[in-house]
């Protein structure tokens, strides 16, 4: 008797291209995504980050290029942690879970699971919204997206707006979950390090239009990232003539000589 293996799912994006009105906001990207693998797109805001993860999230319609996936059940986390105000901390991370039919006993159970795995204490899940910090609200949102165990996660800059303790909670419970569930991952970030501290793939994006403009693969597993392996990288990934132009940095001091000895 033979055991079928079942091939990992993968996103698949080729020549994707979008414009609003007259203006090109993305232009040729590729980019590809298998189970088990967190691809960062990192730029400087505007270069069409958000309009990438929203085409790949099926939230916009594909115009230029084709994307193709064979992942069946993404969830999206926003900067935003976007709760609805009138639901409770519990009911807000199932909100999914009742959306997809689950029952309310097994929603009931796995939401407040997934509550107390992100750090909530039993209290907070009886608490709305507004009585939530700002950094309790974001672990609801992570639970939410986890709790409909996902094979695609779709991140817009969700812990953009956290102190550094919490992102580094925030970093270990999504590695943990990563560790432990083969799920693909494609996260929007314009901060080089939690980028290296986070994922396989970066692909560096520069604007006017939308353009992928340098890809830095990291073979080290993301759980033996160290602080001085992450600044180490990100000092290595800041000498990329593309990365500084991207983010509009001044040319490294030997691209200057350089430019000085050029004959007019």
């Amino acid at each position: 008797m033979t055991t079928a293996v079942h091939a990992p799912a993968h996103l698949e994006v080729r020549g994707l291209g979008h414009k609003f009105a007259l203006q090109t906001i993305l232009e040729a990207i590729d980019l590809d995504v298998t189970s088990g693998e967190v691809v960062a797109l990192v730029g400087p805001s505007g270069c069409g980050k958000t309009t990438l993860l929203h085409l790949c999230a099926g939230l916009m319609p594909v115009r230029t290029g084709q994307i193709i996936s064979s992942f069946n059940n993404p969830a999206c986390m926003f900067q935003q942690p976007r709760l609805l105000p009138w639901k409770s901390t519990l009911d807000n991370i199932a909100l999914g879970l009742k959306a997809a039919g689950t029952g309310r006993d097994e929603r009931t159970r796995r939401a407040r699971m997934l509550g107390l795995q992100t750090g909530l204490a039993h209290e907070d899940l009886g608490k709305f919204p507004h009585q939530l910090s700002g950094g309790m609200q974001s672990r609801v949102a992570l639970a939410r997206a986890l709790a409909i165990m996902p094979d695609l996660l779709l991140l817009d800059e969700p812990f953009s707006a956290l102190d550094i303790g919490l992102k580094a909670e925030l970093y270990a419970l999504l590695l943990h979950h990563l560790n432990t569930c083969s799920l693909g991952v494609l996260m929007i970030t314009h901060d080089l390090m939690e980028a290296i501290r986070l994922s396989d793939t970066i692909l560096v994006m520069a604007p006017s239009p939308g353009r992928i403009v340098h890809r830095f693969r990291i073979d080290l597993p993301a759980m033996q990232r160290d602080d001085a392996f992450v600044y180490k990288m990100t000092a290595e990934l800041l000498q990329d003539s593309a990365v500084r132009t991207s983010f509009r940095l001044a040319p490294i001091k030997s691209e200057l000589l350089t430019r000085q000895e050029l004959p007019c």
